[in-house]
């Protein structure tokens, strides 16, 4: 089953960067990664994903029309883009339960149960606004986590990390994606990450998609994710 199609997707800004004649395909299961510099495009693609610019083309997501199904997809969707959206005066568990009113079946056992996996439960009471920057990304994966979503899209997710944020989120969206069959769609531009990380790539250089492959063969024909960047680039 595909998760996400997008077709001739295309969304230009004034100063020329964004997306051009986008077409990806997400399969169910995968940890798709986005790889390319910043400014390429790939937060833009996001951001139509998920609706929240306005693109032409066309994008479904479970073999849905987003603008016709955007609140039965939300509802299976989980995001964390950019920064996370995060109040700084309060608790973690009060950040993640604010997000979780939006969604329904979602309990106090649910919101303990996701701030476990994101290993914040031992601080569930402390204030945001204390949280090192590690701690606050992860405070943004729970919230992208606690509706139990199919699908999850995150934007950078370990930028200006540490060495053991970076291990810690990498096995997070590994630990879900194997026993929850979650559907990941990951941006970076680090390539080290996406081949860590992901069991596909997709690069986009100068809002064009320009290759994609299985991070496998990737890796089969080239030494490192690095590498395959550079020779497709």
């Amino acid at each position: 089953m595909n998760v996400i199609e997008i077709k001739n997707l295309t969304k230009l800004y004034g100063n020329g960067r964004g997306i051009k004649n986008l077409n990806l395909t997400v399969e169910q299961g995968d940890i798709l990664g986005l790889l390319g510099p910043n400014g390429s495009g790939k937060t833009t693609a996001m951001k139509a994903i998920l609706n929240l610019v306005n693109a032409e083309g066309s994008v479904k997501v479970f073999g849905m029309d987003l603008h016709d199904n955007f609140e039965s997809i939300m509802q299976r969707t989980g995001a964390l883009i950019e920064s996370p959206a995060i109040y700084k005066d309060l608790s973690a568990y009060q950040n993640v339960k604010m997000h979780a009113n939006m969604y329904p079946n979602v309990d106090r056992k649910r919101i303990e149960h996701i701030l476990d996996v994101v290993h914040l439960l031992p601080y569930k009471n402390d204030k945001a606004g204390k949280f090192s920057l590690g701690m606050k990304q992860r405070l943004g994966l729970a919230v992208a986590f606690v509706s139990n979503p199919d699908l999850v899209i995150l934007d950078e997710p370990v930028n200006g990390l540490d060495i053991e944020g970076v291990v810690e989120i990498r096995e997070i969206i590994k630990k879900l994606n194997a026993e929850k069959n979650v559907t990941f769609l990951i941006s970076s531009h680090m390539a080290g990450e996406i081949e860590k990380t992901c069991n596909k790539v997709a690069v986009i250089y100068e809002s064009e998609l320009i290759a994609t492959s299985t991070t496998e063969d990737a890796l089969r024909l080239h030494p490192s994710m690095e590498d395959y960047f550079l020779s497709v680039v």
